[in-house]
Protein backbone atom coordinates (compact mmCIF):
# COMPACT_ATOMS: atom_id res chain seq x y z
CA UNK A 1 0.00 0.00 0.00
CA UNK A 2 1.41 3.39 -0.91
CA UNK A 3 0.16 6.95 -1.08
CA UNK A 4 0.09 9.00 -4.24
CA UNK A 5 3.31 10.77 -3.34
CA UNK A 6 5.05 8.00 -1.40
CA UNK A 7 8.63 6.80 -2.26
CA UNK A 8 7.43 3.44 -3.70
CA UNK A 9 5.13 5.18 -6.13
CA UNK A 10 7.93 7.51 -7.23
CA UNK A 11 10.17 4.49 -8.06
CA UNK A 12 7.40 2.81 -10.03
CA UNK A 13 6.67 6.03 -11.89
CA UNK A 14 10.33 6.47 -12.75
CA UNK A 15 10.51 2.85 -13.96
CA UNK A 16 7.36 3.23 -16.07
CA UNK A 17 8.66 6.49 -17.55
CA UNK A 18 11.96 4.82 -18.43
CA UNK A 19 10.16 1.98 -20.21
CA UNK A 20 8.07 4.46 -22.21
CA UNK A 21 11.21 6.41 -23.20
CA UNK A 22 12.96 3.25 -24.35
CA UNK A 23 9.93 2.22 -26.41
CA UNK A 24 9.73 5.68 -27.95
CA UNK A 25 13.43 5.67 -28.74
CA UNK A 26 13.56 2.10 -30.07
CA UNK A 27 12.56 2.92 -33.68
CA UNK A 28 15.20 5.67 -33.78
CA UNK A 29 17.81 3.31 -32.34
CA UNK A 30 16.88 0.63 -34.87
CA UNK A 31 17.11 3.15 -37.71
CA UNK A 32 20.48 4.37 -36.41
CA UNK A 33 21.73 0.79 -36.15
CA UNK A 34 20.54 0.02 -39.67
CA UNK A 35 22.29 3.13 -40.94
CA UNK A 36 25.48 2.05 -39.16
CA UNK A 37 25.31 -1.40 -40.76
CA UNK A 38 24.73 0.17 -44.17
CA UNK A 39 27.70 2.46 -43.62
CA UNK A 40 29.92 -0.53 -42.80
CA UNK A 41 28.70 -2.30 -45.92
CA UNK A 42 29.52 0.74 -48.03
CA UNK A 43 33.02 1.06 -46.62
CA UNK A 44 34.13 -2.55 -46.70
CA UNK A 45 34.72 -4.13 -50.07
CA UNK A 46 34.14 -7.73 -49.11
CA UNK A 47 35.09 -9.60 -52.20
CA UNK A 48 37.18 -12.28 -53.82
CA UNK A 49 39.76 -11.51 -56.46
CA UNK A 50 42.60 -13.03 -58.43
CA UNK A 51 45.58 -11.17 -59.84
CA UNK A 52 47.41 -13.03 -62.59
CA UNK A 53 50.10 -13.02 -65.28
CA UNK A 54 50.52 -14.98 -68.51
CA UNK A 55 54.19 -15.93 -68.74
CA UNK A 56 54.00 -16.36 -72.54
CA UNK A 57 52.14 -13.24 -73.65
CA UNK A 58 53.21 -10.99 -70.77
CA UNK A 59 49.59 -10.06 -70.10
CA UNK A 60 48.67 -9.01 -66.56
CA UNK A 61 45.19 -8.92 -65.14
CA UNK A 62 42.69 -8.89 -62.30
CA UNK A 63 39.28 -10.54 -61.95
CA UNK A 64 37.04 -9.62 -59.02
CA UNK A 65 33.50 -10.17 -57.74
CA UNK A 66 31.58 -8.87 -54.75
CA UNK A 67 28.29 -8.02 -53.08
CA UNK A 68 29.26 -4.38 -53.59
CA UNK A 69 28.19 -1.86 -56.21
CA UNK A 70 30.66 -1.32 -59.08
CA UNK A 71 33.52 -3.30 -57.56
CA UNK A 72 35.44 -2.92 -60.83
CA UNK A 73 35.70 0.83 -60.26
CA UNK A 74 37.82 0.45 -57.14
CA UNK A 75 39.56 -2.94 -56.81
CA UNK A 76 41.55 -3.74 -60.01
CA UNK A 77 44.71 -1.90 -61.08
CA UNK A 78 47.24 -2.80 -63.74
CA UNK A 79 50.06 -1.42 -65.84
CA UNK A 80 51.63 -3.27 -68.75
CA UNK A 81 55.18 -4.53 -68.18
CA UNK A 82 54.91 -3.47 -64.52
CA UNK A 83 52.29 -5.46 -62.61
CA UNK A 84 48.73 -5.72 -61.35
CA UNK A 85 47.09 -5.08 -57.96
CA UNK A 86 43.75 -5.88 -56.32
CA UNK A 87 43.00 -3.78 -53.23
CA UNK A 88 39.93 -4.60 -51.12
CA UNK A 89 38.33 -5.03 -47.66
CA UNK A 90 38.24 -1.63 -45.86
CA UNK A 91 40.35 -0.63 -48.79
CA UNK A 92 42.94 2.02 -49.24
CA UNK A 93 42.53 2.62 -52.96
CA UNK A 94 45.93 4.31 -53.14
CA UNK A 95 47.43 0.83 -52.71
CA UNK A 96 46.53 0.32 -56.37
CA UNK A 97 48.51 3.09 -58.01
CA UNK A 98 51.13 3.23 -55.27
CA UNK A 99 51.72 -0.51 -55.54
CA UNK A 100 52.29 -0.13 -59.28
CA UNK A 101 54.66 2.77 -58.70
CA UNK A 102 56.69 0.71 -56.24
CA UNK A 103 56.94 -2.18 -58.71
CA UNK A 104 58.03 0.23 -61.44
CA UNK A 105 60.75 1.55 -59.15
CA UNK A 106 62.12 -1.97 -58.65
CA UNK A 107 60.35 -3.19 -55.52
CA UNK A 108 59.21 -6.81 -55.36
CA UNK A 109 55.57 -7.54 -54.47
CA UNK A 110 56.70 -8.53 -50.94
CA UNK A 111 58.63 -5.25 -50.64
CA UNK A 112 55.57 -3.34 -51.82
CA UNK A 113 53.36 -5.06 -49.23
CA UNK A 114 55.70 -4.10 -46.40
CA UNK A 115 55.99 -0.49 -47.56
CA UNK A 116 52.25 -0.04 -48.07
CA UNK A 117 51.34 -1.63 -44.73
CA UNK A 118 53.94 0.39 -42.80
CA UNK A 119 52.66 3.66 -44.23
CA UNK A 120 48.97 2.93 -43.63
CA UNK A 121 46.86 4.14 -40.71
CA UNK A 122 44.68 1.02 -40.51
CA UNK A 123 46.64 -1.94 -41.92
CA UNK A 124 44.79 -4.57 -39.88
CA UNK A 125 41.66 -4.00 -41.98
CA UNK A 126 43.34 -4.00 -45.42
CA UNK A 127 43.57 -6.80 -47.94
CA UNK A 128 45.36 -6.79 -51.28
CA UNK A 129 47.25 -8.91 -53.79
CA UNK A 130 50.11 -8.01 -56.13
CA UNK A 131 51.73 -9.73 -59.11
CA UNK A 132 54.74 -8.26 -60.89
CA UNK A 133 55.61 -8.38 -64.58
CA UNK A 134 58.25 -10.98 -63.61
CA UNK A 135 55.60 -13.27 -62.09
CA UNK A 136 56.54 -12.78 -58.44
CA UNK A 137 53.54 -12.34 -56.17
CA UNK A 138 52.29 -11.45 -52.70
CA UNK A 139 48.96 -11.44 -50.90
CA UNK A 140 48.17 -9.69 -47.63
CA UNK A 141 45.19 -10.04 -45.26
CA UNK A 142 45.02 -7.85 -42.17
CA UNK A 143 44.04 -9.60 -38.95
CA UNK A 144 40.86 -7.52 -38.58
CA UNK A 145 39.43 -8.32 -42.03
CA UNK A 146 35.98 -9.83 -41.63
CA UNK A 147 35.94 -13.66 -41.75
CA UNK A 148 36.38 -15.82 -43.61
CA UNK A 149 39.36 -13.90 -44.90
CA UNK A 150 42.66 -15.04 -46.39
CA UNK A 151 44.52 -15.78 -49.59
CA UNK A 152 46.89 -17.96 -51.57
CA UNK A 153 49.71 -17.14 -53.94
CA UNK A 154 52.26 -18.70 -56.26
CA UNK A 155 54.23 -17.88 -59.40
CA UNK A 156 52.08 -15.61 -61.60
CA UNK A 157 49.06 -15.37 -59.27
CA UNK A 158 47.72 -13.97 -56.01
CA UNK A 159 44.23 -14.81 -54.71
CA UNK A 160 42.44 -13.17 -51.78
CA UNK A 161 39.00 -12.70 -50.29
CA UNK A 162 37.08 -11.57 -47.22
CA UNK A 163 33.57 -12.24 -45.86
CA UNK A 164 33.71 -15.45 -47.86
CA UNK A 165 31.68 -18.61 -47.47
CA UNK A 166 34.93 -20.35 -46.51
CA UNK A 167 38.53 -21.13 -47.44
CA UNK A 168 37.29 -23.43 -50.21
CA UNK A 169 36.53 -20.30 -52.26
CA UNK A 170 40.20 -19.38 -52.66
CA UNK A 171 41.45 -22.97 -52.96
CA UNK A 172 38.96 -23.63 -55.79
CA UNK A 173 40.11 -20.45 -57.51
CA UNK A 174 43.75 -21.51 -57.24
CA UNK A 175 43.17 -25.00 -58.63
CA UNK A 176 41.07 -23.69 -61.49
CA UNK A 177 43.54 -20.98 -62.48
CA UNK A 178 46.42 -23.44 -62.55
CA UNK A 179 44.61 -26.09 -64.62
CA UNK A 180 42.45 -24.10 -67.05
CA UNK A 181 43.74 -23.73 -70.63
CA UNK A 182 43.27 -20.65 -72.77
CA UNK A 183 44.04 -16.97 -72.51
CA UNK A 184 44.77 -15.17 -69.25
CA UNK A 185 41.26 -13.72 -69.39
CA UNK A 186 39.81 -17.22 -69.79
CA UNK A 187 41.74 -18.47 -66.78
CA UNK A 188 40.94 -15.51 -64.53
CA UNK A 189 37.25 -15.71 -65.36
CA UNK A 190 37.19 -19.47 -64.79
CA UNK A 191 38.81 -18.95 -61.38
CA UNK A 192 36.18 -16.35 -60.48
CA UNK A 193 33.36 -18.71 -61.46
CA UNK A 194 34.98 -21.49 -59.42
CA UNK A 195 35.09 -19.22 -56.38
CA UNK A 196 31.43 -18.39 -56.82
CA UNK A 197 30.57 -22.09 -57.06
CA UNK A 198 31.98 -22.54 -53.53
CA UNK A 199 29.83 -19.77 -52.09
CA UNK A 200 31.86 -16.70 -52.99
CA UNK A 201 30.96 -13.58 -51.04
CA UNK A 202 28.89 -14.83 -48.09
CA UNK A 203 26.45 -11.92 -48.50
CA UNK A 204 25.54 -12.71 -52.10
CA UNK A 205 26.32 -11.39 -55.58
CA UNK A 206 26.09 -7.98 -57.21
CA UNK A 207 29.08 -6.93 -59.33
CA UNK A 208 32.13 -8.31 -61.10
CA UNK A 209 34.93 -7.07 -63.32
CA UNK A 210 37.90 -8.22 -65.37
CA UNK A 211 40.93 -6.19 -66.44
CA UNK A 212 43.73 -7.29 -68.80
CA UNK A 213 46.69 -5.05 -69.63
CA UNK A 214 49.34 -5.50 -72.30
CA UNK A 215 51.59 -2.91 -73.90
CA UNK A 216 49.90 -1.09 -76.81
CA UNK A 217 46.95 -3.51 -76.78
CA UNK A 218 44.26 -0.85 -76.35
CA UNK A 219 42.41 0.86 -79.18
CA UNK A 220 44.85 2.21 -81.75
CA UNK A 221 47.80 1.04 -79.68
CA UNK A 222 47.61 4.16 -77.50
CA UNK A 223 46.80 2.45 -74.17
CA UNK A 224 47.60 -0.86 -72.49
CA UNK A 225 43.98 -1.74 -71.60
CA UNK A 226 43.38 -4.83 -73.70
CA UNK A 227 40.20 -5.84 -71.84
CA UNK A 228 38.38 -3.68 -69.31
CA UNK A 229 34.86 -4.93 -68.60
CA UNK A 230 32.57 -4.36 -65.63
CA UNK A 231 29.19 -5.50 -64.39
CA UNK A 232 28.24 -2.92 -61.78
CA UNK A 233 24.85 -4.19 -60.58
CA UNK A 234 23.30 -7.45 -61.78
CA UNK A 235 21.35 -10.39 -60.41
CA UNK A 236 23.86 -12.76 -62.06
CA UNK A 237 27.09 -10.79 -62.56
CA UNK A 238 29.06 -13.92 -63.51
CA UNK A 239 26.80 -14.79 -66.45
CA UNK A 240 26.81 -11.18 -67.63
CA UNK A 241 30.59 -10.85 -67.25
CA UNK A 242 31.00 -14.02 -69.30
CA UNK A 243 28.82 -12.58 -72.06
CA UNK A 244 30.85 -9.37 -72.12
CA UNK A 245 34.11 -11.32 -72.07
CA UNK A 246 33.20 -13.18 -75.24
CA UNK A 247 32.79 -9.85 -77.03
CA UNK A 248 35.82 -8.31 -75.33
CA UNK A 249 38.13 -11.12 -76.44
CA UNK A 250 37.04 -10.51 -80.02
CA UNK A 251 37.46 -6.76 -79.62
CA UNK A 252 40.96 -7.23 -78.15
CA UNK A 253 42.04 -9.21 -81.22
CA UNK A 254 40.36 -6.65 -83.52
CA UNK A 255 42.17 -3.73 -81.87
CA UNK A 256 45.54 -5.43 -82.21
CA UNK A 257 44.89 -6.31 -85.84
CA UNK A 258 43.91 -2.75 -86.73
CA UNK A 259 46.94 -1.34 -84.91
CA UNK A 260 49.24 -3.54 -86.99
CA UNK A 261 47.34 -2.48 -90.12
CA UNK A 262 47.90 1.21 -89.37
CA UNK A 263 51.59 0.41 -88.88
CA UNK A 264 51.58 -1.32 -92.31
CA UNK A 265 52.50 -4.68 -90.76
CA UNK A 266 49.94 -6.41 -92.93
CA UNK A 267 50.95 -10.03 -92.31
CA UNK A 268 50.60 -9.63 -88.53
CA UNK A 269 47.36 -7.70 -88.99
CA UNK A 270 45.89 -10.40 -91.22
CA UNK A 271 46.69 -13.20 -88.76
CA UNK A 272 44.88 -11.39 -85.95
CA UNK A 273 41.99 -10.23 -88.14
CA UNK A 274 41.33 -13.77 -89.36
CA UNK A 275 41.21 -14.84 -85.70
CA UNK A 276 38.81 -11.98 -84.95
CA UNK A 277 36.50 -13.03 -87.77
CA UNK A 278 36.54 -16.61 -86.48
CA UNK A 279 35.36 -15.29 -83.10
CA UNK A 280 32.64 -13.12 -84.69
CA UNK A 281 31.72 -14.62 -88.08
CA UNK A 282 28.42 -12.72 -88.32
CA UNK A 283 29.68 -9.26 -87.29
CA UNK A 284 29.47 -7.05 -90.42
CA UNK A 285 31.97 -4.46 -89.17
CA UNK A 286 34.53 -7.16 -88.36
CA UNK A 287 34.06 -8.62 -91.85
CA UNK A 288 34.44 -5.17 -93.39
CA UNK A 289 37.82 -4.67 -91.72
CA UNK A 290 38.78 -8.21 -92.68
CA UNK A 291 38.14 -7.24 -96.31
CA UNK A 292 40.34 -4.16 -95.90
CA UNK A 293 43.20 -6.10 -94.31
CA UNK A 294 42.98 -9.00 -96.75
CA UNK A 295 43.24 -6.51 -99.60
CA UNK A 296 46.26 -4.81 -98.01
CA UNK A 297 47.89 -8.22 -97.62
CA UNK A 298 47.40 -8.89 -101.33
CA UNK A 299 44.41 -11.25 -101.35
CA UNK A 300 41.85 -9.52 -103.57
CA UNK A 301 39.45 -12.45 -104.05
CA UNK A 302 39.26 -13.19 -100.33
CA UNK A 303 38.73 -9.49 -99.68
CA UNK A 304 35.72 -9.42 -101.99
CA UNK A 305 34.23 -12.46 -100.26
CA UNK A 306 34.48 -10.83 -96.85
CA UNK A 307 33.11 -7.56 -98.18
CA UNK A 308 30.16 -9.27 -99.85
CA UNK A 309 29.11 -10.90 -96.58
CA UNK A 310 29.68 -7.69 -94.62
CA UNK A 311 27.44 -5.61 -96.93
CA UNK A 312 24.79 -8.32 -97.00
CA UNK A 313 24.62 -8.30 -93.19
CA UNK A 314 24.67 -4.50 -92.97
CA UNK A 315 23.72 -2.73 -96.23
CA UNK A 316 24.32 0.65 -94.57
CA UNK A 317 28.05 0.01 -95.01
CA UNK A 318 27.73 0.26 -98.81
CA UNK A 319 28.07 4.04 -98.81
CA UNK A 320 31.17 3.84 -96.64
CA UNK A 321 32.74 1.23 -98.92
CA UNK A 322 32.13 3.37 -102.00
CA UNK A 323 34.34 6.14 -100.67
CA UNK A 324 36.85 4.19 -98.58
CA UNK A 325 40.45 4.73 -99.71
CA UNK A 326 41.43 1.44 -98.05
CA UNK A 327 39.33 -0.30 -100.72
CA UNK A 328 40.47 1.89 -103.58
CA UNK A 329 42.04 -0.89 -105.63
CA UNK A 330 38.69 -2.72 -105.67
CA UNK A 331 36.42 0.21 -106.43
CA UNK A 332 36.87 0.17 -110.22
CA UNK A 333 36.04 -3.51 -110.59
CA UNK A 334 32.64 -4.80 -111.73
CA UNK A 335 32.50 -7.13 -108.71
CA UNK A 336 32.83 -4.22 -106.30
CA UNK A 337 30.32 -2.06 -108.16
CA UNK A 338 27.73 -4.82 -108.02
CA UNK A 339 28.22 -5.11 -104.25
CA UNK A 340 27.55 -1.43 -103.51
CA UNK A 341 24.46 -1.03 -105.71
Amino acid sequence: MYTKFGPDNIQVSIFNTAIVCILLLLPSFQALHSQFVRTIDQDVVSTFSIVGRDSITGELGVAVASRFFAVGAVVPWGKADVGAVATQSFMNTSFGWRGLELLEQGATPEDAVQILVRSDNNPKKRQFGIVSAHGTSATYTGEECLPWAGGRRGPNYAIQGNILAGESVVTAMETTFLHTPGTLADRLFAALVAGNSKGGDARGRQSAALLIVKKNAGYGGFTDRAIDIRVDDHADPFKELGRLLNYAQMNYSWNEAWTFFTQKEHAKALLLMERTAALAPENPEVLYDLAVIRLAAGNKDASLRALEKSLRLNPKLKKQAGGDNDLKSLQGTPEFQSLIK
